[in-house]
């Protein structure tokens, strides 16, 4: 299976050239760093590195504790963070790290990933939730590099998918050192798969810095303060049109309403902008950093990074990604910064995230517009209690040690 797998990707290889030019004129990719992913590097690498891959936001976001906690290490000289997205690139930019650098993944042919490896020296690969490369992970294993897969986190459908070529996941999984899932179920697939050692050490996303809840933006606040916020995060396409209905809806008892949309992918923003068109809604994206009129109805964040400063502003925010079959998005981040949630049926991504959240009524499940506006009436007025917030924290920094006295034992 892998000669055939090697074939694919060296035929994919060869067409590489054209996508990355295709994608280039998408702006996804960095026309001045593309090359990074044929391992071709400006500078030459001395030293032996620490490896993470995250392949986009979310993962990257979920690392940058850890990375914090290990730049404080005096024996780890240098680490590196690779990722496959423009999006990541830029969060990684505004990180104010000392030891560590950022490159974009290599495409995982057997040439390169051995190049890769051979240029940048790692010591340990740490994988990032359910990132599996499998040239990258043979070559790995044979120059007997420890492999982490950290935050660990399979489907139902995913582990579905490597059934049907369960010989060669057996053969790929069984080369890694040791996985930490994040759940259960996790768990109970990747032991299937033939990884060995498997330590469930909790989810990262669970961590956040109490010190998020001193830092507001004062300017926002400024510009907001004659509005009731509503807050709809990570939002995927069409979820927009559900949430703009329900702003029509909440107009009715509420006059000074703003709903802050902020999409998981601000390249939609113009699609987004277009869509709203014909609710006759008037939108004002975050970009213009222009006056917020009085009859805006939709403030659209077209930016990276900055959605922690709006669900400052909101007692109340929708998660996008569960009304289509997307899996959820994680919703910790608005609850930590008091917000209830609402969001819809589709959560599977974090199944035991929002259990929890449930059991605390601090999340309200559905797809229905009235019910959504009742909980939103209720809410909007009242931030979430900190007592429930600190419990979140505190499971948040615990989990985060588990997971780091395990990484640091490899290291050592």
């Amino acid at each position: 299976m892998f000669f055939i797998y090697s074939i694919l990707t060296n035929i994919l290889f060869l067409l590489s050239p054209l996508i990355i030019v295709f994608r280039i004129f998408q702006e996804k990719e960095d026309i001045n760093r593309f090359k990074e992913k044929y391992c071709i590097y400006s500078k030459k690498n001395f030293q032996k590195t620490i490896w993470f891959h995250a392949v986009s936001v979310g993962e990257l976001m979920s690392i940058i504790p850890i990375v914090n906690r290990l730049e404080k290490n005096k024996k780890i000289k240098k680490i590196i963070i690779t990722s496959s997205t423009i999006s990541s690139a830029k969060i990684f930019k505004r990180q104010k790290f000392k030891k560590t650098i950022h490159k974009y993944f290599p495409l995982d042919t057997n040439f390169l990933t051995k190049k890769f490896i051979n240029f940048w020296k790692p010591q340990i690969a740490i994988f990032v939730d359910s990132e599996i490369w499998p040239n990258m992970i043979k070559n790995l294993k044979r120059n007997q590099i420890p492999i982490i897969l950290l935050n660990a986190r399979f489907t139902k459908s995913s582990f579905r998918k490597w059934l049907f070529v369960k010989n060669f996941a057996k053969e790929i999984f069984g080369k890694i050192s040791i996985a930490l899932p994040q759940n259960t179920e996790t768990k109970k697939y990747l032991k299937i798969l033939g990884i060995k050692k498997i330590f469930p050490a909790g989810n990262i996303k669970y961590y956040g810095e109490k010190s998020l809840l001193s830092r507001k933006n004062l300017e926002l606040f400024r510009k907001f303060k004659k509005f009731k916020v509503l807050c709809a995060g990570s939002t995927h396409d069409t979820e927009e049109i559900l949430i703009s209905k329900l702003h029509i809806e909440l107009k009715k008892y509420l006059p000074n309403l703003l709903t802050v949309i902020i999409p998981r992918h601000i390249d939609r923003s113009e699609n987004i902008i277009n869509a709203l068109d014909k609710f006759k809604l008037s939108v004002v994206k975050h970009s213009t950093i222009q006056k917020i009129p009085k009859k805006t109805d939709i403030y659209l964040v077209d930016t990276f990074g900055e959605t922690k400063n709006f669900y400052n502003l909101s007692n109340v925010a929708f998660l996008g990604g569960s009304i289509v079959r997307h899996g959820g998005q994680n919703p910790l981040e608005a609850v930590r910064l008091g917000n209830y949630i609402i969001n819809g049926p589709n959560i599977g991504n974090f199944t035991e995230i929002y259990d929890y959240l449930k059991i605390n009524k601090i999340s309200y499940t559905t797809s229905k517009i009235l019910k959504m506006r009742d909980i939103v009436l209720l809410k909007i007025n009242k931030k979430l209690p900190f007592s429930k917030r600190k419990k979140i924290f505190d499971n948040g920094n615990k989990i985060l040690d588990n997971n780091l006295r395990i990484i640091e034992k490899y290291i050592q």
